[in-house]
């Protein structure tokens, strides 16, 4: 009796640490990482910032936050497609292209990042004076279907011209910024629609002109340039790792609306470390004081983003909805955000 006691006692023990090893083993592997994706772009301050100033994972405590660096939203959004990623900042476009790819189901909008941060600058050779002037011109802009490219051709539109490849005038090029400043430089082009810093680049360094700044188009001069989406999936399954990582990220935007000076610092000291090559000062610094940094997604720019590329045909032939593209959050006052299943 005494032997089948103490084998039941051990069998129990046995049970027990297997389960305990078996949750803690589960935590560590999924409740402790959150894989992050964003540009390294002024309109993205907030993840650049935030994680050098380690307000991120400090908030997060144990939760290991792996980065990964992307060169365009298309991009991103592939990886949050292939369970790669959990968060990342984006533009509008992308962000409503995916969401609508996945029918509502993998991906929606947490936040806002960032409001304008992107000019319509002109070659010092090329005749542009306005808007007028577009016809026979060879104009860049970023990535098929990207915030800037949907804006260049929402214009083209309104002012009553067509892209060349729809029997127009305008030639209309989306290729990389770093090609577009390349071709800026040669002559190649006329005028480009690019974000920060690029546009500041063309100005100060190629001699552009900036004809005007995007914002200057919209309603209180504010639209959603840059926000925070997250993979469905993460979200719900970690409502606390990703309300932590909301609450540094509005904790971020004060800090970096408060301490101007030093967020250029830090920013051109993370492209020191992560690209190995700094810009100048003056670049930076007019950079970002070209772009707003808020948490607020800005709704309204950003269906009326998702209207302009449907009217362009990006969006498919069948329609629209993007009634459940915001998770729903409540902000508090205190701009701290509590997670409701949406």
């Amino acid at each position: 009796m005494k032997i089948r006691w103490i084998a039941a006692i051990t069998v129990s023990i046995v049970v027990i640490i297997a389960v305990v090893a078996s949750f803690n083993q589960g935590f560590t592997e999924e409740e402790k990482t959150v894989r992050v994706a964003f540009f390294p772009n002024v309109g993205h301050a907030i993840p650049i910032i935030g994680l050098e100033k380690g307000f991120f994972s400090s908030n997060l405590g144990q939760t290991t936050i792996q980065t990964r660096i992307f060169d365009s939203g298309p991009q991103a959004i592939e990886a949050l497609f292939a369970d790669s990623i959990d968060l990342a900042y984006v533009g509008p476009g992308p962000a409503i292209n995916g969401f609508l790819q996945s029918e509502g189901k993998d991906l929606k909008i947490l936040a806002g990042a960032a409001s304008g941060g992107a000019s319509f600058v002109v070659h010092p050779n090329s005749k542009i004076d306005s808007v007028e002037d577009f016809a026979g011109k060879r104009i860049a802009a970023p990535i098929l279907g990207n915030t800037q490219d949907v804006s260049l051709r929402h214009l083209i539109s309104e002012i009553g011209l067509k892209p060349a490849e729809k029997g127009g005038s305008v030639t209309v090029l989306n290729i990389a910024n770093a090609e577009i400043y390349t071709l800026f430089a040669k002559g190649d082009i006329d005028a480009a629609w690019v974000p920060e810093p690029w546009a500041t680049q063309l100005v100060m360094q190629l001699n552009g002109k900036r004809l005007f700044y995007e914002e200057d188009l919209w309603p209180q001069k504010k639209f959603a340039s840059v926000i925070l989406i997250g993979r469905m999936e993460y979200v719900q399954k970690h409502p606390e790792v990703v309300q932590k990582w909301l609450d540094s990220h509005y904790k971020t935007v004060d800090w970096i609306n408060k301490n101007k000076e030093e967020s250029k610092t830090v920013f051109n000291d993370f492209l020191q470390k992560s690209l190995g090559k700094r810009l100048p000062d003056e670049i930076v610094s007019e950079s970002l004081d070209n772009i707003e940094i808020t948490a607020d997604p800005i709704k309204d720019s950003i269906l009326t983003f998702a209207e302009r590329a449907n009217s362009l045909g990006y969006l498919g032939r069948h329609g629209y909805d993007l009634s459940e593209i915001f998770y729903k959050t409540q902000v508090e006052s205190t701009q701290e955000v509590s997670i409701t299943d949406g």
